[in-house]
């Protein structure tokens, strides 16, 4: 099981001819995600040859096969020709608003925007839009997200983990790489990178909602950092909602207040958005919150440890 992306969904890429397009429809393709095609109006009508490596990502000596991508005029070409669901976007931020609202108005149900330093009133209007035409949109300034061993939907690597019971929601790419990859040996059910501008769309309570849901989801992983409210509101959700094991880390503890670090939602204000307060706003909630990335992968390999030893002494 998985949520929102697997090896079923049908992905189109806009901006798929550009050079970053390019390369991770590459990457997509590798990974087994089902890519039926690119969108470009300019180059409507023709097809893109992909070089696709054979078996995981970054083992070389498998040779590789060709892969013929056609590149659609608009997503609602791309729809109606290949039944794509899934839009993953990598247009430069001054076309990111019309893109997603095109693939909203196209009725696609997923659009996952990877594109950065998208003014913060363009994502506010394309997120309502698209809300209201019923697309979920994940990101933006996000690395995406993976059903490891299904599809691949954005640029997370797909090498560094396996398909598993972890379920995992991040505001960090990278935190989300590291975590994947200390917790490989257990493996993943999804791994979603939200984002970490003011506004996104899929927030971390929309990803607790859909894991508590999944029946092959035993455990989340939950990646904050310093700036907004959304982790002390995901920990009022999981004290309500969720019944599955949480363990959180909140990155940016050593951050001054009143500095913009890194993303451009991670500003603290006086105790608003510490780490701290939302470390222990998670831990009344009853979630594990590690200190580093490593502490945490500990804690979640503890409490599957527990998980097991509990069913034991059930069985007896």
């Amino acid at each position: 099981m998985a949520i929102f992306l697997t090896k079923e969904s049908k992905v189109l890429v806009q901006g798929m001819t550009g050079g970053e397009g390019m390369k991770h429809t590459r990457r997509m393709l590798a990974a087994g995600t089902d890519v039926v095609g690119g969108v470009n109006p300019r180059k409507a009508g023709r097809t893109v040859d992909f070089d696709v490596p054979q078996g995981p990502e970054g083992l070389e000596g498998l040779g590789s096969a060709p892969v013929a991508v056609p590149v659609f005029g608009s997503v609602a070409e791309g729809i109606e020709a290949t039944g794509a669901d899934v839009s993953v976007v990598f247009v430069p931020p001054a076309f990111a608003k019309a893109a997603v609202m095109e693939a909203a108005d196209a009725g696609i149900g997923l659009v996952v925007v990877i594109t950065e330093g998208i003014p913060v009133h363009d994502s506010v209007s394309f997120h309502a839009y698209a809300a209201a035409r019923g697309t979920r949109v994940v990101g933006p300034n996000c690395p995406g997200l993976i059903t490891p061993g299904q599809a691949n939907a954005g640029i997370i690597p797909s090498d560094i983990t396996k398909p598993g019971r972890i379920g995992l929601v991040s505001k960090s790419g990278t935190l989300t790489y590291q975590l994947m990859y200390e917790l490989r040996d257990i493996g993943f059910s999804t791994c979603v990178g939200i984002g970490g501008d003011p506004v996104v769309g899929t927030t971390h309570i929309d990803c607790l909602a859909a894991f508590q849901d999944d029946p092959d989801t035993e455990l989340v992983v939950l990646i904050g950092e310093i700036g907004g409210d959304a982790e002390e509101r995901a920990a009022a959700y999981i004290r309500d909602h969720v019944t599955k094991p949480v363990i959180g880390y909140i990155a940016g503890f050593t951050a001054p207040e009143g500095k913009t670090m890194g993303h451009a939602g991670a500003i603290v204000s006086g105790s608003s958005g510490t780490a701290q307060a939302k470390k222990e706003a998670l831990e009344a909630a009853g979630v594990r919150v590690g200190g580093t990335p490593t502490e945490t992968a500990r804690l979640v390999l503890a409490r599957l440890e527990e998980s097991v030893t509990s069913l034991i002494v059930d069985a007896r």
